[in-house]
């Protein structure tokens, strides 16, 4: 087929179509033909959910990160019982230092159990060294030997100490 009938064909078509639309309007008793429905769910629309999915859950995991870190206060409560520390005896045992008012309670804290161990009058706590004055002697150790590691594989010299 030639390129001229091809054209000529297309013409005959958009003008029929034309004509179609024109009667549509001027007849209002002819259904207007139904235009095709645009897909309900698109590949960017999906995308676009799963962004805000992501967003909002994020947002989510933020807010109970800074709760637990900066100790969410209660309002106008919670003053009269403070932790003074806490450590980890056993899987799920700890012994719990609380103070109440002027005295300190030593508490066994179990799982559904809580035991008075001991009781003593409140103290002033010495004020810990900072973290990053003392490192830890297994620590610094192995700190050290990742470093001497690390420069062997890459072929470095090391550098004397001052």
């Amino acid at each position: 087929m030639s390129l001229f009938a091809r054209r000529l064909r297309q013409a005959a078509a958009s003008f029929a179509a034309a004509a179609c639309l024109a009667a549509h309007a001027a007849l209002p008793t002819v259904p207007s033909p139904v235009e095709a429905a645009a897909p309900a769910v698109g590949a960017s629309s999906l995308l676009q959910a799963g962004f805000g999915m992501f967003a909002v859950l994020g947002l989510i995991f933020l807010c109970a990160w800074a709760a637990r870190r900066f100790g969410l206060q209660r309002l106008g409560g919670g003053q009269s019982v403070k932790v003074v520390s806490s450590t980890m005896v056993g899987q799920r045992e700890r012994v719990v230092v609380v103070e109440v008012g002027g005295t300190w309670l030593v508490l066994g804290v179990a799982a559904g159990r809580v035991n008075a161990l001991h009781s003593l009058p409140a103290q002033v706590l010495p004020a810990a060294p900072p973290a990053s004055a003392m490192p830890d002697a297994r620590l610094a150790g192995a700190a050290g030997l990742f470093a001497q590691k690390l420069r062997d594989s890459l072929g470095l010299a090391q550098r004397p100490h001052p």
